[in-house]
């Protein structure tokens, strides 16, 4: 069966327009802490938008790798733009939930909104689709991409075309 499943996610990611789809085991994911500091210290969006670490309530890297560990297995997906990622992601947690996984979750930076609502101090337009990204749950995204042979690279300037 969960070979089945597997297959299954592989395929829908690929048609919902994800360039590859990784599967993993929970504990092959790297992590860092420090991703909580180039949230604090990196992001001008810090404490604006309802996904960031930065939000009242919100759980901290390290609260999410507890988490995390109730899991057993993801997957990744690489796509050539963050829109396309996120959809992606969240179509497919909603077809895992719907295949049994009641507890399926997926992360990426959200896109849900034009912009989000927390920059105007109102609360989220779309709590049900709204995730949070990879880095800010603590997640090491470019040791863990490059750990599954996925392409990812430090940008050199604005406006250069990013992998999500």
């Amino acid at each position: 069966m969960r070979e089945t499943i597997f297959r299954e996610v592989m395929h829908r990611g690929i048609e919902l327009g994800a360039l590859d789809v990784v599967r993993f085991d929970i504990d092959e994911l790297e992590y860092d802490d420090r991703t909580y500091l180039k949230c604090l210290y990196g992001c001008p969006d810090w404490g604006q938008r309802h996904t960031c670490p930065s939000r009242p309530g919100a759980l901290k890297p390290w609260e999410y790798r507890k988490i995390f560990a109730a899991y057993t297995w993801g997957v990744l997906l690489h796509a050539a733009d963050k829109s396309t990622a996120s959809e992606a992601a969240w179509q497919l947690e909603r077809y895992l939930f719907e295949s049994g996984y009641y507890f399926a979750f997926a992360l990426g930076d959200c896109t849900g909104c034009v912009e989000c609502a927390g920059f105007q101090e109102l609360a989220c337009r779309r709590p049900d689709r709204a995730r949070p990204s990879l880095h800010s749950t603590g997640i090491d995204v470019f040791a863990t991409a490059k750990k599954f042979g996925l392409p990812i690279r430090v940008l050199q300037s604005e406006g250069e075309a990013q992998n999500w």
